[in-house]
């Protein structure tokens, strides 16, 4: 029954997923959290509520899983966040129907409120458009199921029914989602194509930066060269197999070739380079990174596959030109594009 004045929001129902090789051994709250993208202290709180189950039985937070383990957690929405009021904003929308919509997501521009920013996110303005989506997830975050960096541009899901919420939420779990980013960073890599595959967890001295670390959590990142310059810079396709916090940047930086703009994992690379190049690189403000495609199973219509693309944005494209002099190496449309099929 709901104590409130406004209507009641419905329980989530549970979310499924075996564990993975690369997986067993990981404790049970940072398995969980890691998978569901959400705050490890609310997965243990879930935990100890009885609302994670392995193999059917409950566990402790500490519990190792094993590889094949089944994973049940019926997640609840956070008591402590509060209920969003909804915000007129831009919103660039590349796809929608009655239970999905992807947005193109503008740099600067917060997915949901965090730390310091109430207001003035992304889920301000799409709670103005669709209202529904109040209803759908965890408060404050209406209808979110996966985020992008404050400063990353791109293609960002959002659910506007529960079902769908739900059917996405266990399709980012269990890694069905196919995600494809662009970047423009320093050097050319020896060979056109490979596998970035270095655990990741937490610096030891700086808690806000992710470090590459044998005793982190298993991520695989897959690069491809999509065309180097003679300006000591390359732009490359990155598909992601796993999703953790700032993997792409971290995991640029580990094999020598970190995003341009990045002022966290970046470096001053621009020294010493002739005046025009020096000038664009050091002042690019924030991480060359694109959220260019997604690709997924449509979350209630069975057999249909959507391929969702957000157009570069204006200043990698800028930016590029005046590094290589060239535009922007296209492998299609340039502008938003969506294709769907069995």
């Amino acid at each position: 029954m709901s104590t409130g004045g406004g209507p009641e929001r419905p329980e989530p129902e549970q979310i499924r997923w075996e564990v993975d090789v690369d997986d067993a051994g990981e404790r049970l709250d940072r398995h969980v959290a890691a998978r569901l993208d959400c705050p490890r202290n609310r997965v243990q709180g879930w935990i100890r509520e009885g609302r994670v189950t392995v193999d059917g039985k409950a566990a402790k937070v500490s519990t190792p899983v094993a590889e094949g383990a089944a994973i049940a957690c019926t997640p609840t929405p956070p008591a402590a966040d509060v209920d969003l009021t909804p915000e007129d904003g831009p919103l660039q929308i590349l796809y929608e129907d009655e239970d999905l919509v992807a947005v193109d997501k503008p740099a600067g521009l917060a997915v949901h409120p965090g730390a310091g920013r109430p207001v003035g996110t992304l889920a301000h303005r799409l709670l103005h458009r669709y209202p529904e989506t109040a209803l759908v997830g965890g408060r404050g975050r209406p209808g979110i199921v996966h985020r992008l960096d404050l400063d990353t541009t791109g293609v960002l899901l959002v659910a506007r029914s529960e079902v769908a919420y739900r059917a996405l939420s266990t399709a980012f779990a269990e890694r069905r989602v196919d995600k494809r980013y662009q970047a423009v960073v320093y050097g050319r890599p020896r060979s056109p194509q490979g596998t970035v595959d270095l655990p990741l967890g937490r610096h030891p001295r700086d808690r806000k930066r992710m470090t590459a670390r044998q005793d982190g959590r298993p991520a695989t990142t897959h690069y491809a060269l999509r065309r180097p310059s003679e300006s000591f810079v390359s732009v490359l396709d990155l598909d992601i197999e796993t999703g953790r916090t700032h993997q792409i940047r971290v995991h640029l930086k580990a094999i020598g070739h970190p995003l341009v703009g990045d002022p966290v994992y970046g470096e001053d690379r621009w020294r010493g380079l002739p005046h025009r190049l020096r000038r664009a690189l050091k002042s690019f403000p924030r991480p060359a990174l694109h959220a260019h495609r997604i690709a997924l199973d449509h979350p209630t219509q069975k057999d249909r596959r959507l391929v969702i693309e957000a157009p570069v944005p204006g200043d990698l494209r800028d930016l590029w030109r005046s590094l290589a002099d060239e535009p922007w190496p296209e492998d299609g449309p340039s502008a938003a594009s969506v294709r769907s099929g069995p």
